[in-house]
């Protein structure tokens, strides 16, 4: 075996990783033998069955019902009956934060260590040099390490992409080199890419770390091991992920028809900040890779992971069903605003759509460069709920160009349109590291860490945190209306398990 991929704990165990299963389609396409291992629902399980049963009472009764809950999350059942399935994703959590043990924070998408930060390349550092105070240690030591030896790879290729990974995979490649000190290893994914726009990110690992990737990984990958550099026809391989006992009724096919972002206009952005170009698949190539990926999976869903389908791509699935279920991100605008289209696009299998509205403030929207129009977004929302399509909502709070009247029209908003909103996301703005709109704007840092990629700032117009908070606290998150909205929304897995609640 040239090089196994390994997908870190933790993020949500619910579907496949979609990065190694791309990198692994371009590496089997190009002659190159490789495995995958999704060490995080595997690490979680290994987690969970060897834990000893917890003192207190209600972390007893968890324990004496976790198969069935694990069971529960698997029958498509259970998302009919939304206290049931909280009390599952609960009792998991609960039995997860006992495993992790003394000052770690750990849940099923949740890993945070109180003595060591993700975003200061020392404390990664000490995590590799100190594997052992990591909850998985013995899951790597046991289950992982043999996995790995059996398979003799040359190279190993770690896909890290989101901060609550980070720790782990570093103590994962303490212990690699610990056993193989000449092993080659490479790191990539969504958070690798963001540390690269720190100018010394690549010194910090030198010696620990072979290579670090920005970006697909495709093409360093290939380079590396003396190949071209693919076309664009090749599958993602999901032939090592499909028999994983993922948290959800069925397989979820994650699939991205693109990298990158379409529009690329909007204010703080981390996709401008970065410089990320957008890079689609030709739609003729899109629709027929999602037709032989779901005559190959038989998938319970399809996760469109572009960040935002674009028009022409949605004419393109209406056009060519799936075959399957699917949801993804979107804009609001055209052609959701068309109401045929929209019985079309139901026809399709669309069965979600995710919407980044941020604000209903229409002058906020226009500073901001969203390209909505209020107006047109609830002509949207009206037509995709009377033609069944689940609407998941975005809203982002403390933007330089909000303040507590635009704030309180996003409240009117959503109030107006509640029985069009099934769910929603409430976040609050963070400023892009990198990137020309913060001009103007006094910084601050966060925490200290040298590889943080947001930074706090002074609002201009005196609507800085605590002041969001405090509005979304006692003000918004009490509203009847909204607070409609939010019970809906499925614990701890969020937009990830909605659409199985919005067939519901």
């Amino acid at each position: 075996m040239e090089i196994v991929l390994i997908y870190p704990p933790v993020s949500k165990p619910c579907e496949a990783p979609a990065g190694v299963a791309r990198l692994a389609g371009a590496l089997t396409a190009n002659g190159v033998a490789c495995a995958v291992i999704d060490a995080n629902i595997d690490g979680l399980q290994y987690l969970l069955d060897r834990m000893t049963p917890p003192d207190d009472t209600w972390s007893r009764r968890a324990h004496r019902h976790l198969q069935t809950h694990l069971e529960s999350l698997r029958d498509p059942r259970i998302y009919h009956h939304p206290d049931s399935y909280r009390r599952a994703v609960t009792d998991l959590g609960r039995l997860l934060a006992a495993a992790g043990g003394a000052g770690i924070h750990l849940g099923l998408g949740d890993y945070r260590d109180e003595q060591l930060i993700p975003v200061r390349s020392a404390d990664l550092l000490r995590a590799a040099r100190q594997p052992e105070r990591n909850p998985f240690h013995t899951y790597y030591q046991e289950r992982l390490l043999p996995r790995i030896m059996a398979l003799q790879p040359e190279t190993v290729g770690l896909s890290i992409n989101y901060l609550s990974q980070a720790l782990c995979a570093f103590a994962l490649i303490g212990v690699l080199k610990s056993k193989w000190p000449a092993l080659r290893i490479i790191v990539g994914g969504g958070l690798v890419t963001s540390w690269l726009q720190q100018p010394r990110a690549t010194e910090f690992f030198a010696g620990l770390v072979d290579e670090m990737v920005a970006g697909p990984g495709e093409p360093a990958l290939l380079k590396g091991l003396g190949r071209a550099t693919p076309t664009s026809g090749y599958l993602p391989d999901y032939s090592d992920l499909q028999d994983a006992r993922y948290l959800s009724p069925g397989f979820i096919l994650p699939f991205s028809a693109s990298d990158g972002c379409w529009w690329r206009r909007c204010a703080f952005c981390p996709e401008r900040a970065e410089r990320r170009p957008f890079r689609p698949l030709a739609h003729p190539i899109a629709v027929r890779q999602l037709r032989q990926l779901t005559e190959q999976t038989r998938p319970a869903l399809i996760h469109l992971l572009d960040n935002a389908i674009s028009p022409a791509l949605f004419k393109a699935l209406a056009a060519t069903p799936p075959g399957a279920d699917w949801y993804g991100f979107a804009r609001f605008g055209a052609p959701l605003d068309d109401i045929d289209f929209c019985r079309r696009l139901a026809a399709s299998g669309c069965a979600m759509l995710k919407l980044g509205l941020e604000s209903g403030s229409q002058q906020v929207l226009d500073q901001l460069r969203k390209g909505v129009d209020l107006s047109m977004a609830s002509r949207v929302l009206r037509n995709l709920q009377h033609v069944g399509i689940a609407v998941y909502a975005y809203l982002l709070f403390g933007t330089p160009a909000e303040d507590e009247a635009a704030a309180e029209k996003t409240l009117s908003f959503v109030v107006d349109h509640q029985h069009e909103i099934r769910f929603m996301n409430i976040a609050l703005f963070n400023l892009p590291l990198a990137g020309p709109d913060a001009a103007g704007l006094r910084l601050h840092d966060f925490y200290d860490g040298d590889l943080a990629f947001y930074r706090d700032f002074e609002h201009p117009r005196g609507w800085h945190r605590s002041a969001v908070r405090h509005f979304l606290d006692k003000r918004f998150k009490r509203h009847p209306a909204v607070q409609a909205i939010l019970r809906r929304d499925p614990l701890v897995f969020t937009s990830n398990h909605a659409a199985f609640f919005g067939k519901g």
